[in-house]
């Protein structure tokens, strides 16, 4: 796909011109300068054809942290096949767009100077001192109120090449279907997931009847069919809080400087994910703002912080990072939780173990299981993000974990470990009524769900239940997944 870049210095509106294109609230937008810092990137339809839309932060510089984000924009340029350079229409032109303008068009790329906040027809007399850039691709556009953006597509249009049409069954070449003008909303995917109950099902009600042979769970084997290419693909967030070197990461497992890394704290905003192929897989890594506690948290690191929580509940696991060099805050406890909550599989990294005490090891590694041993299931690695040591491992450890997070035990199997167990520890009675378990079945993936049918459902003491998880894992590959249980009378559905 041709790839589209929007270039420009700070608050010009590019993140809202970038959502505009894409027809949702994807990137994060503020009125603060520098709220966009990596290139985000998205597939977009320019009418009836196809192109991947980059969002640049803004061209400026002063620190270190606005020099790494200049330096990656200007990446994102030489990268692009159409730059779409923007400037403020409500002020005077200035010679730093000037300077940045004529370095763009030196790349022989296709640029266009799209002059924003044209808001309405007396600030369309701005538009004249602008072509002293000496541009006739020049476009005075409203992001906020939609106005004249169409000319702006129809110029890229022209520049996406015929063979990039995507058509639909049915569609004749010639239909084109044009933004609409007069369009104020963007459009938004809605999601009404419903929340999974992860109790019991309580009934007061004892039912002895017995159960037919064509009941869901009699034919739990055939009820749920594998996505081959939902299997295939593995989204994994990487989540802590600020500065362990989350970003730093993502660049050591994408074998690329994607993310913007810096020493300046809270340098991600926006999430960003980037997908590889490894050994037949499709990994999508999703690099999330670090978190701080609720009282520190101001301005668009609110926006952040959502964003990481809808990053997390579209994810099948999270890479919790935790700093081995520093002690461990009760906000990492926090942090962890989220992946409890969203049902995660997961996999604990401890970075920049280069300059970590190696001495304390057994210390360290003990520590973190005291502290996090709600996620006992969850693997440790020790490794450096900025090294680039034994990342490597890292990724065949998340291979095999989704293999434990995707899996389907059969029905025999799980009855046969679930007898054993019975055998050597009987269920305790509940006020003098005998408790009885009839069998067990797996009814969903991603991470197992498991169905326990007895006559009492509220006879299933916790301590019960975690004894019979220990048992399923010392059974089965279950490492790095959360086991989750539902205690079910006969014929529940």
């Amino acid at each position: 796909m041709k790839k589209i870049a929007i270039i420009g210095r700070p608050n010009v509106g590019k993140s809202s011109l970038f959502n505009r294109l894409v027809k949702k609230r994807d990137a994060i937008t503020s009125d603060i300068a520098g709220t966009t810092r990596d290139v985000k990137r998205r597939p977009v339809m320019i009418m009836n054809k196809e192109a991947l839309l980059l969002d640049t932060g803004g061209l400026d510089q002063g620190c270190e942290l606005f020099d790494k984000i200049k330096e990656k924009s200007l990446e994102a340029a030489k990268k692009a096949d159409i730059i779409l350079y923007m400037v403020d229409g409500k002020s005077i032109p200035e010679e730093k767009d000037k300077k940045l303008f004529y370095e763009l068009q030196t790349l022989g790329k296709d640029v266009a100077l799209v002059v924003n906040k044209i808001d309405n027809d007396k600030l369309k007399d701005n538009l004249w001192d602008f072509y002293e850039f000496g541009t006739d691709a020049i476009f005075g556009i409203s992001v906020a109120h939609n106005r004249s953006v169409v000319s702006l597509l129809e110029w890229v249009y022209d520049k996406i090449p015929d063979s990039d049409i995507v058509k639909e069954d049915g569609e004749e070449e010639d239909d084109v279907n044009l933004v609409d003008e007069d369009e104020s909303e963007f459009e938004f995917d809605e999601h009404n997931e419903e929340e999974e109950d992860d109790g019991f099902f309580y009934t007061d009600e004892e039912e002895e009847d017995d159960f037919e042979d064509d009941s869901i769970f009699a034919q739990n084997d055939r009820i749920k069919e594998f996505d081959e290419n939902d299997i295939n693909h593995i989204k994994i967030s990487i989540i802590g809080r600020t500065n362990v070197g989350k970003s730093s990461l993502l660049n050591a497992l994408l074998g690329e400087e994607r993310s913007v890394v810096s020493s300046v704290a809270g340098t991600t905003i926006d999430p960003i994910d980037e997908s590889i192929e490894y050994k037949g897989k499709q990994l999508t890594f999703v690099d999330t703002a670090g978190l701080r506690r609720r009282g520190k948290i101001v301005g668009i690191e609110k926006f952040a912080l959502m964003r990481t929580k809808e990053m997390l509940e579209n994810s099948n696991m999270a890479l919790v990072v935790l700093d081995a060099s520093e002690p461990f805050l009760d906000l990492d406890e926090k942090i962890a939780g989220l992946v409890d909550s969203n049902r995660l599989a997961c996999i604990i990294v401890l970075n920049k173990w280069d300059i970590a005490s190696r001495d304390d090891y057994d210390k360290i590694i003990q520590e973190v299981r005291d502290r996090f041993k709600f996620l006992a299931y969850a693997p440790i690695i020790t490794l450096s993000a900025k090294s680039h040591k034994r990342v490597d491992k890292l990724h065949d450890m998340i291979l095999e974990i989704n293999e434990n997070y995707s899996q389907r035990i059969k029905t025999s199997d799980l009855n046969v470990v679930l007898e054993k167990a019975m055998r050597r520890h009987q269920l305790p009675s509940m006020h003098g009524q005998i408790i009885k378990i009839y069998y067990a079945t797996q009814y969903e993936t991603r991470p197992p769900k498991i169905a326990i049918v007895m006559n009492k459902p509220r006879g299933l003491h916790f301590t019960y239940r975690r004894y019979l998880t220990n048992k399923l894992r010392e059974a089965f590959s279950f490492s790095g997944t959360p086991v989750l249980f539902k205690a079910k009378k006969r014929g529940d559905k």
